[in-house]
C-alpha cells in the first residue's frame, strides 16, 4: 500500500475550533499591522511638517526672511549671500565633525544608518545618534541656502520615526521592518504630495516587487500621510499647473529630447561625483562645508535662484513664462551649485534638484523647438517640462516606474502618461550605459 493510500500518512486537519482561533489570531495580527502602518503615516506627515518648520526658522535666523529661500536670497544684499551660505555650511560641518565623535561613543548595536539598506536587510536598528546629528546638520545647510533638497532629510526623518515605532509596538518580529518601510513610503508621499509614488518608491528601490505582504500596510501608510498633509497644508498637487494637451505628433520630438535628458541626468551625477572627489581633499567637515557654502553663496550673488531645492524655478518653468536664455543660465548655475553643495558633504536631497534639471532643460528645449519646428510637432511646450522632469529623474535614480508615477502625481498631468513613459524608457537606456552610480533612493550621505 502506498503512502497516499495510508490514512496514517495523511496529516490530520486541526479541529474546526482550533482553525477558527488560528484564523482570528492571524486576522488580529494583520489588523494591528495596518493600524501601526497608519500610525507610521501620521509620524511621516508630522516629521515632514516639523522639518519644514525647522528649516524655515533657520532661514529666518540667517536672513530675517520667511518667504522661501529664493525670495530670501533676493531680499538680502548680494554681498550677504556668500556670508550666509558660508556661515550655515560652517555650522553644519561643525555639527557633523563633533557629532561624529558623539556617534562613535554610542551603542554599536544600532548599526544601520542608511534606511534603504536597513529596509533591504529587514532591519529597524537605525543609528539614533547619527540620525539626530544628520537632521540638525541638514537643517542648517538647507536653511542657509545650500543648493540641495529638503525632501531627502524629510524621508530620512520619517524612516527614523517609523523605525522607533517598529521597535516599541507589540507586533510580530517579522512585521517590524514593514513598519519602517511604511514610514519611507509615507515620507515620500508627504514630501512630494505623491502617495502612489511613495509605494512605488519602496517597491522598486527598497524591497523589490515580490514583497507582497508589505503592499497593503505601505498603501495605508502612504495614503494616511498624504491625507494628513492635504488637510494640514494644501490639498493641491505640489506643482499646480494648467492642463496640458497630449499631441500625438509631438512624440517624435519627445523621443529625440529624451536622449538629451538621459545625457543630462548622467552628466549631472558625474559632475557631483567629481565634486565630491575634489572636496574630499579637505579633511575637516567644517571647513569642507564652509567652503562649499562660500562657493554657492558667491554664485548666488549673481543668480539667487540657486538657493534651495529649486521649487520656485520649476513652477516658473511649468508656467512657460520665462525666456529660454534665462532658463539656460539658471540651469547651468544650479547644476554647478548643487554639485558644490552635495560634493562638500551638505546633507540634503538630490531628487528635487534632479527635477529642477529636467524642468529647466525641458523648458529650454521646448522653446528652442518652437523657433525651428512646426507647432504640430511641438504641441504644448510646457509638456516637455513635465517630460524632462520624469526623464532626468529616471536617469539619476535608474527607477523609471517611480519617476513616472511621482512626476505625474506632482503635476496632475496624467494625460501625458504615454510620452512620459516613452521618455523615461529612452532616458533609462541612455543613463544605464555609462556606469555612473545612481541615486538608489537615499540622497543622504553618511556622516564622515
Amino acid at each position: 500500500m502506498s503512502a497516499a493510500d495510508d490514512p496514517a500518512a495523511v496529516p490530520a486537519e486541526p479541529p474546526a475550533p482550533r482553525r477558527r482561533v488560528a484564523i482570528l489570531a492571524s486576522t488580529a495580527a494583520t489588523l494591528r499591522l495596518w493600524l501601526w502602518a497608519a500610525a507610521a503615516g501620521a509620524i511621516a506627515a508630522g516629521a515632514t511638517l516639523a522639518f519644514r518648520w525647522l528649516t524655515a526658522q533657520i532661514e529666518w535666523l540667517f536672513t530675517r526672511q520667511s518667504s522661501g529661500l529664493v525670495d530670501a536670497a533676493r531680499a538680502i544684499a548680494a554681498w550677504q549671500r556668500p556670508l550666509v551660505c558660508a556661515a550655515g555650511g560652517l555650522l553644519a560641518g561643525l555639527v557633523l565633525q563633533f557629532g561624529a565623535r558623539w556617534v562613535a561613543r554610542g551603542r554599536q548595536g544600532d548599526r544601520y544608518l542608511d534606511y534603504i539598506d536597513a529596509a533591504r536587510q529587514g532591519r529597524v536598528d537605525l543609528n539614533d545618534r547619527a540620525n539626530l546629528v544628520r537632521t540638525v546638520s541638514a537643517a542648517l545647510s538647507i536653511g542657509s541656502g545650500a543648493s540641495i533638497g529638503r525632501e531627502g532629510p524629510m524621508v530620512q526623518l520619517a524612516a527614523w520615526g517609523s523605525a522607533w515605532l517598529a521597535r516599541i509596538v507589540p507586533i510580530r518580529p517579522e512585521q517590524r521592518s514593514a513598519i519602517m518601510v511604511c514610514g519611507i513610503a509615507a515620507g515620500i508621499a508627504a514630501a512630494y504630495h505623491a502617495p502612489v509614488a511613495g509605494v512605488v518608491f519602496v517597491l522598486e528601490l527598497a524591497l523589490g516587487f515580490f514583497a507582497r505582504h508589505t503592499v497593503t500596510p505601505v498603501l495605508i501608510a502612504s495614503g494616511t500621510a498624504s491625507a494628513l498633509v492635504y488637510v494640514m497644508v494644501d490639498p493641491k498637487p505640489l506643482y499646480a499647473t494648467a492642463p496640458m494637451a497630449m499631441v500625438p505628433s509631438s512624440i517624435v520630438l519627445t523621443l529625440v529630447c529624451s536622449v538629451a535628458f538621459g545625457g543630462f541626468g548622467w552628466g549631472f551625477l558625474k559632475l557631483v561625483e567629481h565634486s565630491r572627489l575634489l572636496f574630499a581633499r579637505v579633511a575637516s567637515p567644517a571647513l569642507r562645508l564652509g567652503l562649499g557654502g562660500l562657493l554657492v553663496g558667491g554664485l548666488s550673488a549673481f543668480t539667487p535662484e540657486v538657493w534651495g531645492n529649486g521649487y520656485s524655478v520649476v513652477s516658473r518653468a511649468l508656467a512657460g513664462t520665462d525666456p529660454w536664455q534665462w532658463l539656460a543660465l539658471v540651469l547651468v548655475t544650479k547644476v554647478i551649485a548643487t554639485s558644490w553643495s552635495s560634493g562638500s558633504g551638505a546633507i540634503g536631497g538630490m531628487f528635487t534638484p534632479s527635477l529642477f534639471v529636467g524642468a529647466a532643460a525641458g523648458g529650454v528645449l521646448a522653446q528652442v523647438a518652437v523657433l525651428w519646428l512646426p507647432a504640430a510637432w511641438v504641441g504644448d511646450p510646457r509638456s516637455l517640462v513635465v517630460i524632462g522632469m520624469a526623464a532626468v529623474l529616471t536617469a539619476a535614480t535608474h527607477a523609471p516606474l517611480m519617476a513616472i508615477t511621482m512626476v505625474l502625481e506632482m503635476t496632475n498631468e496624467f494625460q501625458l502618461t504615454v510620452p512620459v513613459m516613452l521618455a523615461c524608457a529612452v532616458s533609462y537606456a541612455i543613463s544605464t550605459q555609462f556606469g555612473t552610480r545612481p541615486l538608489y533612493g537615499n540622497p543622504i550621505e553618511a556622516v564622515r
